[in-house]
């Protein structure tokens, strides 16, 4: 078993201070990046404003390509309500066609029965 140490707040303190130095030094003591000159500082730039401009084109074209196909699936919407507007339309002439066939239907047959009518009591008035 080790021997008890003392450790009181003062060697605490020291110690964490020289660690402290320790990893400054061992920070200080790292080799460097040489710096870039003028003219590669320049050339990243530029390299970074290109591709922030790709960027913004790319998000562009993919904001065309959506309101293209929202336009394209409204389009076809419109087409669709367009289309079973002219069928309902269709439908309803029909109906109205039909509807007029059979009035004119039951105006000849009412026709028909009136001569009817009239040519039974003309021939029971020539009897008398």
């Amino acid at each position: 078993m080790p021997a008890y140490k003392d450790n009181d707040f003062n060697t605490r303190r020291d110690a964490a201070a020289n660690a402290k130095k320790a990893i400054l030094e061992k920070f200080k003591s790292a080799p460097k990046p040489p710096e870039p000159t003028p003219e590669e500082r320049e050339a990243a730039r530029l390299a970074l404003i290109a591709e922030r401009e790709a960027r913004a084109a790319e998000r562009q074209r993919q904001r065309e390509a959506i309101a293209a196909a929202k336009a394209a699936e409204e389009a076809a919407k419109l087409a669709a309500i367009a289309a079973a507007e002219a069928e309902r339309i269709r439908l309803v002439h029909e109906e109205i066609a039909r509807r007029e066939a059979e009035k004119q239907a039951e105006i000849e047959l009412e026709a028909k029965r009136k001569a009817a009518r009239d040519a039974r009591y003309a021939a029971r008035k020539a009897r008398r």
